[in-house]
């Protein structure tokens, strides 16, 4: 094995990646999934396969992209090849119901949820958490696309009764969340790599939720993004339990301080992106960086491996 094979639908998210690949000396090619083929009879290749498959794939017109890499992942796992996020992380990145369940199991605090399916439901649901404001998202969204905060039963009902606002759920499902402040205006992101912390950014966030450190995202008002120290040791080893008991090797795991002290867990990105301006002024290893060394140590694992068979 002397490849790395990256699948992805985003050809804007990789010249990081490109360039720390090759400056580590790593042959790699990638495969678009924007549309394709599964032969589910023949060989895959002896590779490493990294996917970075988005949530948001939809929004670049490549609606059926997550289901193809999904397809593409089950076949190369079936036949024993080595990925980093392979199906159960896709399987996070397009579904926030498990991600907070399985948060949920694993004895991370995440905010108060409840799924729903229709207006009448979701309705119903901001009746039952009967708390305002309250928080509506979208099942699978990704760059905090779709999220909307409202302040009035009445606000809620009026989005619920809007047909064209509602289908922007791509699988029908709306969360119903409890909306949460935190101490300082900012939340923290997590950056993990080979399923160990490499750094977390404070990111103020300017009341928005969209919050893609890419510069490829291009979002208004982009927040303000600082790398920290300040993340709980056991909350980390927490994090680093999970994506280890879920096959997660590469995650921006973000959670939020509260006033009333709580730490919430509200979001898992597995195609995470890295802001290099923050990674530059902190004088921290880029995450592309990293990445790229740890792919070049699993390929050194599986040459040992080799020879000593």
């Amino acid at each position: 094995m002397t490849e790395v094979i990256i699948l992805h639908e985003n050809d804007e998210w990789l010249p990081p990646f490109r360039q720390a690949f090759g400056a580590a000396g790593l042959t790699f090619s990638e495969w678009h999934l924007r549309e394709g083929q599964v032969d589910l009879a023949a060989v895959p290749p002896d590779a490493i396969f990294y996917s970075r498959m988005s949530a948001s794939a939809h929004t670049r017109g490549h609606a059926e992209a997550p289901a193809l890499c999904q397809a593409v992942l089950n076949w190369l796992e079936s036949h024993g090849r080595t990925t980093l996020n392979g199906s159960r992380a896709l399987y996070f990145e397009t579904s926030k119901v498990a991600q907070y369940t399985a948060l949920t199991a694993a004895g991370i605090a995440t905010p108060a949820t409840i799924a729903t399916v229709g207006a009448q439901a979701l309705v119903a649901a901001a009746q039952q958490l009967d708390q305002w404001p309250v928080i509506v998202k979208p099942n699978r969204g990704g760059k905090g696309l779709g999220v909307q905060k409202f302040d009035t039963l009445d606000g809620l009902k009026a989005f619920a009764a809007d047909a064209a606002a509602m289908a922007d759920s791509v699988d029908g499902i709306w969360l119903l969340q409890e909306y949460f402040e935190t101490t300082d205006g900012t939340i923290t992101r997590a950056e993990f790599i080979g399923g160990k912390l490499h750094y977390a950014v404070r990111v103020a966030t300017g009341g928005s939720f969209e919050l893609c450190p890419a510069e490829a995202c291009d979002i208004d008002e982009t927040p303000r993004f600082l790398v920290t120290r300040d993340v709980p040791a056991d909350l980390v080893q927490g994090f680093e339990a999970f994506l280890a008991m879920n096959a997660i090797a590469v995650a921006g795991i973000e959670f939020a301080r509260l006033d009333d002290g709580r730490l919430l867990t509200y979001d898992i990105n597995t195609n995470t992106n890295y802001n290099p301006t923050a990674e530059q002024a902190a004088g921290v290893t880029p995450g592309p960086a990293r990445l790229a060394a740890h792919l070049m140590e699993l390929l050194a694992a599986d040459s040992t491996a080799a020879a000593a068979a």
